[in-house]
């Protein structure tokens, strides 16, 4: 038994070092694409005519606001305001009637003064990868500023890129207590996954649709 239990553990070990490194790997990779792409002063950041908004919940699990959430609104109004975007799509989660993370952005952002009709809600956003090739083929955005927190931008912009977008990401500000370090780890796993999407698995968004125009 002492030697079973022994084997099984030399080669967890080994699964799990394999997958660290590889986690790793993938992180840097994604992360060494993005040169250049990513702005943390609106005065800086070039004009794009539509900012694509990347959705989360208003509140995390113990009821508390999510500063994710707080911190890309006020990145998407600067961008508003300073006049280097004129629409937001917003792309998120709408799994459910109870969660609607386009509509509850959408309320925000209002409250934030942003004009409704320069706000277009894309509800089929359930993950990074599908918001990104969505706002290409079923919005007609072949470029965009793309607005979240910067790991999470390096991301985006690396699959727009890949799909043959014009993409470059604006910073929203970042989360440093302990939940923001249980996201950027789920952030290593999920380059991992993006990297076999479009390399290895060929992945296509959950939902396309008919084209939805956004006003010139």
């Amino acid at each position: 038994m002492t030697k079973w239990l022994s084997t099984i553990l030399s080669y967890s070990l080994v699964v799990y070092t394999l997958v660290l490194y590889l986690a790793i790997a993938c992180d840097n990779y994604i992360s060494n694409s993005n040169k250049g792409l990513m702005y943390d002063s609106v005065l800086d950041i070039p004009y794009k005519k539509v900012g694509l908004l990347l959705g989360t919940s208003k509140y995390i699990s113990n009821g508390t606001k999510n500063l994710y959430f707080s911190y890309r609104i006020d990145a998407a109004s600067q961008l508003f305001y300073s006049q280097k975007i004129d629409y937001i799509l917003v792309s998120g989660d709408n799994a459910t009637k109870q969660y609607n993370e386009p509509i509850t952005i959408k309320k925000e952002l209002i409250k934030h003064g942003i004009p409704e009709d320069r706000i277009v809600l894309d509800y089929a956003g359930f993950r990074t990868f599908d918001s990104m090739i969505r706002a290409k083929e079923v919005f007609g955005q072949q470029e965009l500023i793309v607005i979240s927190q910067p790991f999470h931008n390096e991301r985006a912009i690396f699959i727009g890129r890949k799909n043959g977008m014009d993409v470059i990401g604006y910073n929203a500000k970042d989360v440093s207590d302990y939940s923001g370090f249980k996201t950027q780890l789920r952030e290593k796993f999920a380059r991992v996954k993006v990297l076999l999407d479009i390399y290895l698995l060929n992945t296509k968004p959950k939902f396309l649709g008919e084209k939805i125009e956004i006003e010139s």
